[in-house]
């Protein structure tokens, strides 16, 4: 195991910041072998967006596009992610934290998140973070649901990688994560859910 891997009985109660990966045997189409950074966890509730599920090919270039924004600076094009079931139509974006913006939340660990239409436009400008996830959707757990999950096999945990977030490509994040906490899919125990 490595110093990512979070075991179960340190966990806090508050997951936000942290990363879950489904389980190998969990067969949910919308979380089928899918990584969640999980944006907000408290008494209330928890909120996170999957980042290793491309919405299909909708990429920013073409969302700036739509919204009449000039990519002359626009250094780099980048894909669109579908971040959950939830609110599809509803964008966010993960992204480094020196840059802030009204509106920014810090998430720890060098990881902020902004959900305004100034954050695009100062992307489409050349003045945006310098690294970012753009997503479509998210998903949410009502009070106590997630913190009952993830005392089931349903759910692997741990700390977040900014890199894993940044410059993982998608199809690499399920797998590589479970390699880096020292887990194979292939050898992995449903009744005891943890390496």
């Amino acid at each position: 195991m490595t110093e990512n891997f979070i075991p179960i009985h340190d966990l806090s109660g508050l997951l936000t910041g942290q990363i879950l990966i489904s389980a190998p045997h969990v067969q949910d189409p919308d979380f089928e072998k899918v990584v969640i950074y999980v944006c907000g966890h408290d008494v209330q509730g928890a909120m996170g967006i999957i980042v290793n599920k491309h919405l299909g090919d909708l990429t920013l270039s073409g969302l700036l596009d739509h919204l009449s924004f000039s990519q002359d600076k626009l250094e780099h094009d980048l894909p669109i992610y579908f971040g959950g079931p939830v609110e599809p139509g509803r964008g966010f974006i993960l992204h480094s934290d020196e840059f802030s913006h009204p509106g920014t939340l810090v998430l720890g660990n060098r990881v902020a998140l902004t959900a305004t239409l100034e954050i695009l436009k100062a992307i489409s400008e050349g003045e945006g973070p310098e690294h970012c996830l753009l997503a479509m959707g998210y998903v949410v757990w009502e009070a106590g649901q997630l913190d009952e999950e993830i005392q089931t096999p349903r759910w692997i945990l741990s700390k977040t990688d900014p890199s894993l977030l940044f410059h993982t490509r998608a199809e690499r994040k399920w797998r590589g994560t479970l390699t880096t906490l020292g887990i194979s899919p292939e050898h992995f125990s449903e009744e005891i859910g943890r390496a």
